[in-house]
This record gives C-alpha cells, structure tokens and sequence, in this order.
C-alpha cells in the first residue's frame, strides 16, 4: 500500500472574508488562492506556513441550513 496523503479540506464559513483575515492574520496562514467564480462565490484556498499538511478551502454556505 502506497502513501495517502490529504492535500485539501473544504471548511465552510460564514464569510470569506472574515475567515481569510481570521487564518491569514490571526493564525499566520498563507493565502494560496483567492479567486472569484462569479454570484458572489470564491475559490478560497489558505494553508499553513511552510506547512506540508492540508490545505483548507474556505467554502461559503449558500443559506442557513
């Protein structure tokens, strides 16, 4: 058996941008991407420094539930 690995986990967030300053800035994360996708989506990728774990996709939720 080869090797696993995980390279991205999708979190979802209530605000992109509130959660890309709370990993960037709070906890130090890289921000990998940051790429419209047009309706008020984003492809949002952030990981930790130097960091040979996950990265985290930072996924809004389209409503409440």
């Amino acid at each position: 058996m080869s090797d696993q690995s995980l390279f991205l986990v999708s979190l979802v967030v209530d605000d992109y941008d509130r959660a890309k300053l709370f990993y960037c800035d709070d906890l130090g994360f890289d921000c990998i991407e940051d790429t419209p996708l047009g309706a008020g989506k984003r492809w949002v990728v952030v990981a930790p420094k130097g960091g040979n774990g996950a990265a985290l996709l930072l996924a809004q939720a389209a409503n409440e539930r």
